[in-house]
Parts: C-alpha cells; sequence; structure tokens
C-alpha cells in the first residue's frame, strides 16, 4: 500500500484510491453523491483532505452491511460540521441500523427457505407464491396468474 508523507494534507483521487481501496469511478459517484467532498487545484483537479481516507472506510463498511448510499449520506450528514466518523458514531449509527439489517435477514432467509418451492413448482400462479405473493396479500381478492401484468400484442 502506497504511504503518504504526514506533511501531505490533499489527496489526489489516484492516492484516495490507492490507499482506500476504492476505484477512482467509485469516489468520484461517492462525491457526486455527497459522501465525500474535494476542493479543486488551479488546474482543476480533484483534492481531498486525509480525512476522506476515513469517510471513504465508513462508506465502504456500510455499504458491506447492506446499508443504502442515501442512508449513510443522512447518517453523515448528521455528524457536527462534516467531521470524520469516529467509533462512537460508528456505534451509534450500527445500532439505529441493526433493526433494519435484522428485518433484512428475516427476508433474505425467508426467500432463501420458499425459493425452491418456488421454482420447483413451475406453475407461476402467484395465487399462493410466497415470493410475489407474500402473506397471500392478493388471495383475498384475485388468484391465478392475472395478477401479472398483461402484455399488449403487436398484430
Amino acid at each position: 500500500m502506497p504511504q503518504i508523507p504526514q506533511t501531505l494534507h490533499e489527496l489526489s483521487v489516484g492516492q484516495l484510491s490507492a490507499r482506500s481501496g476504492a476505484a477512482v469511478s467509485a469516489l468520484h459517484f461517492y462525491e457526486s453523491k455527497g459522501l465525500i467532498s474535494s476542493t479543486r487545484t488551479s488546474g482543476n483537479q480533484r483534492r481531498y483532505s486525509r480525512d476522506a481516507l476515513r469517510r471513504v472506510a465508513f462508506v465502504r463498511a456500510a455499504q458491506r452491511v447492506g446499508i443504502p448510499l442515501a442512508t449513510i449520506r443522512d447518517a453523515l450528514a448528521e455528524l457536527p460540521e462534516e467531521r470524520t466518523p469516529n467509533r462512537e458514531d460508528w456505534a451509534r449509527l450500527s445500532e439505529a441500523w441493526r433493526k433494519e439489517l435484522d428485518e433484512r435477514i428475516g427476508q433474505l432467509h425467508r426467500l432463501r427457505d420458499h425459493l425452491t418451492d418456488c421454482i420447483g413448482c413451475g406453475c407461476l400462479s402467484l395465487e399462493t407464491c410466497v415470493l410475489s405473493n407474500p402473506d397471500d396479500i392478493n388471495g383475498e381478492r384475485i388468484t391465478g396468474s392475472r395478477l401479472m401484468p398483461e402484455r399488449k400484442r403487436s398484430s
């Protein structure tokens, strides 16, 4: 991993990419979404403060556990003066995200447990399909493939 001299206070996008492990295109994307910010040199090149390394690490860790970028951006916006998240911030935010993650894990378990049944039946009926009609929401009013959007036939 390339070392950045302690006296260097601003990083180029290439340096930030090399140190963070995030692709340059990902860094540009994060910046476009307001997750990190840069200044511009007189030659219009991006420069990131050293704390961008921690912000990128925070974003990537949150993404790995399935937190949407919009939620990450909102969490970062809550930090005073857009400072870099620290250990206490991560603990507070991860606790707040725990319920959402637990719900997603439950959904994935249900999907896994019923996936074989759905593929195995081959009927394409939505009457009792746990994937297309969870908890038989539509079973009370209509059944079968009539729930599927109808395609217009071309003549």
